[in-house]
């Protein structure tokens, strides 16, 4: 390949390279996502309005809302399994210790 070849296909990559960069932080930007510098420090939003703290709020309480439901809902399902995997004999015990407690 001539040397001419090599520097248009170079110049096309680093142009493809360059363009997805750009479209990926328009996009981005467009859909409210936050932007960050090489370093982590915050570049768009610049600072947080009070939109963005009471999203963050409303987003944290919804979070452990659902980490107390799904911590209720590994309880119920490790009764259930312990249910399925034992024994009908064993199953038939308990059912007769709770009847025979409440007569």
């Amino acid at each position: 390949m001539p040397p001419a070849a090599l520097i248009a296909v170079a110049t096309l990559v680093a142009l493809a390279a360059i363009g997805g960069w750009i479209f990926t932080t328009w996009l981005r930007v467009k859909n409210g996502y936050p932007l960050d510098g090489a370093w982590g420090q915050a570049i768009y939003p610049k600072r947080a309005d009070d939109e963005t703290v009471e999203r963050v709020k409303l987003l944290s309480q919804e979070n452990a809302r659902l980490k107390a439901e799904l911590g209720s809902i590994k309880d119920r399902l490790a009764n259930v399994e312990r249910i399925v995997t034992d024994g009908a004999h064993s199953l038939d015990r308990e059912i007769e210790q709770l009847r025979s407690r409440t007569n």
